[in-house]
């Protein structure tokens, strides 16, 4: 199948790769754009790097990107997936990944480590007030900084030639402009962008665990095949 992948521009680099394991090729489509808050990405690096938090939660590869090429010897670091912690390793960074791909899974993970700690939170700027919650009932201290921002480009989305269509975030899909049409095949990268779908009458036929690879094996499921067996 070709599959549109909703990517801010010049984040889907290995979407091909990983698409044509599983026999399928994909190209990128942006609904949204980044805009960098430099003053906030400043404040938290030197926050940072005066060593005031214990432990820095990345949930994306963007401020990845950002902070850790000027990251000094950083704390306890934490990247929700391979991908992000990719981007952190490629600059020095070495980190550990969260076993699933939500953050919601963050406080589980850290367990009884938590209480007390600084826990740096480096974002879009999208509220997330389930995790900063969580945080602190467990005994952490939440360090949120919404250091960039996700602009709608209000540019239709080309889908003439895809056979599928895949939503890699809930703000992708409400902020995207699309065209539905008979064949095209609706997916969701987890749980919580399918709820947004389907709340907005867009039910996904495939959703994934939350990663690229984890939908392309669910959509395999779904067209009755195994890993990367024909297109």
């Amino acid at each position: 199948m070709r599959i549109a992948v909703t990517r801010v521009a010049g984040k889907g680099a290995r979407d091909a790769g990983t698409c044509r394991k599983h026999g399928h090729e994909c190209y990128t489509v942006s609904p949204l754009r980044v805009e960098i808050y430099r003053d906030r990405v400043d404040s938290f690096l030197e926050a940072a790097n005066r060593g005031e938090l214990d432990c820095i939660f990345f949930a994306s590869a963007v401020p990845a990107d950002l902070l850790a090429p000027r990251l000094r010897d950083p704390p306890r670091v934490v990247a929700i997936g391979p991908q992000t912690a990719r981007t952190l390793e490629k600059h020095g960074i070495r980190c550990e990944i969260l076993p699933a791909f939500y953050s919601r899974d963050l406080v589980p993970y850290l367990g009884d480590w938590i209480r007390g700690k600084r826990i740096g939170i480096p974002r879009a700027d999208v509220p997330n007030p389930a995790l900063l919650g969580a945080i602190g009932a467990a005994g952490g201290i939440p360090v949120e900084v919404r250091v960039y921002g996700l602009i709608p480009t209000r540019e239709p989305l080309t889908t003439d030639g895809a056979d599928a269509l895949l939503f890699t975030s809930g703000s992708s899909f409400s902020e995207a402009v699309w065209q539905p049409r008979p064949g095209l095949l609706l997916m969701a990268i987890g749980e919580i962008t399918a709820g947004v779908m389907t709340a907005a009458g867009a039910e996904p036929a495939v959703v994934g665990d939350g990663s690229l690879e984890g939908t392309l094996a669910a959509l395999d499921r779904f067209l009755g095949r195994g890993a990367g067996e024909g297109k």
